[in-house]
Formats: C-alpha cells, structure tokens, sequence
C-alpha cells in the first residue's frame, strides 16, 4: 500500500521521536515536540543547517516532505495532560506537534470493583496483575494529517512500536486543537 508521502513523513518523524524518548527508558514525564518541515526552515534561515543533523539538510534538498522536530522546554505548569494541552498555541513557523505520555491500560474487567476514592483507585489499577504499560507518541500537522506510536513495556523494543493515523484519537483530537 502506497502512502501519501506527507503522511509518510509524519510518520518517520513521529517514529523517530518515540525512539528519541525511548532511549529515557520508562516512567517519564511528558514531552512536547514541534514538528516543522525543513526545506523552508532551511530556506528562511540557512544557519539551521548546522544545527540539524546532516541528514535531514540533505534530505530536504531532495524531499520537500522531510521534517524535523524540536523538543519544548519551559512547559507552562499543569495537573494534567488535557490542561498542559490547552496552554499551547503554535507560532505559523510550526507545521505540527508531537506529544509524547505514557498510561497505564487494564482490561474492562478490572475497572469493576475499583475503590470510588480516585487516589485508592489510581493504586488498585496500577497494582492490577493485567496492567499494561504504554508510551503514546502521537503527531498532528497543521494540515490535518496524524500519526500515533505505541509502545508497551511488555513489548520493548523499536520492532514492537505500532503505528496508525488514529491508534488515540483523544490525543489527536487534543493535538488538533493547539492549531486552532
């Protein structure tokens, strides 16, 4: 199946974060990433070439799809991932944004008997013997286009990383509106 080469890039580079991060190992906080395609950054300031990997000035002189991201330091200060999201707005230089977190997933099951004080709850289900560990890299360029990593501590390693335009909509949809 042939892929829309925007889209394919997008997925290189939201691939490419998610391996960066991975690199941390697990248990880390939350990641923010601009996304900016490079042939025009390169063209409006040509310095970037020598902060770049010399790989992507390379490629974006022979595809204009290539991308680069950046990592955001300086979060404004939020109790959850939905109220850091609300926070960000993109400069017009930005063409999308990666955001990098990790959750933990239970089977339906395990949310029956769960305790209704949600500090008990948050420790039953991250006591769960079924508990999964995932890290979600998800992207979203300005245009519409998204791409989503997952990767499970269970299954660590880059060949176990699946990937789809819709793998978590919530954040994608979350991503969507810092472009809006």
């Amino acid at each position: 199946m042939d892929i829309d080469p925007r889209m394919a890039a997008l997925k290189d580079a939201v691939t490419e974060i998610e391996k960066f991060v991975a690199t941390d190992g697990w248990d880390a906080p939350i990641r923010i990433f601009a996304i900016v395609r490079a042939l025009p950054a390169l063209e409006t300031a040509p310095e970037l070439a020598d902060e770049l990997p010399v790989d992507v000035a390379v490629n974006a002189i022979t595809d204009p799809n290539t991308l680069f991201s950046v990592e955001q330091e300086g979060l404004p200060q939020a109790n959850t991932l939905e109220e850091l999201l609300a926070q960000l707005a993109w400069p017009e230089g930005v063409d999308g944004a990666a955001i990098v977190a990790e959750r933990i997933i239970v089977p339906p099951s395990a949310e029956k008997d769960l305790p209704k004080d949600p500090q008990r709850a948050l420790v039953a289900l991250s006591e769960h013997p079924e508990r999964e560990d995932v890290r979600m890299a998800v992207g979203y360029m300005r245009e519409g286009q998204s791409w989503c990593c997952v990767r499970t501590r269970s299954h660590d390693a880059d060949d176990m990383v699946v990937g789809s335009p819709d793998a978590v909509p919530g954040l994608v949809a979350a991503l969507k509106a810092t472009f809006d």
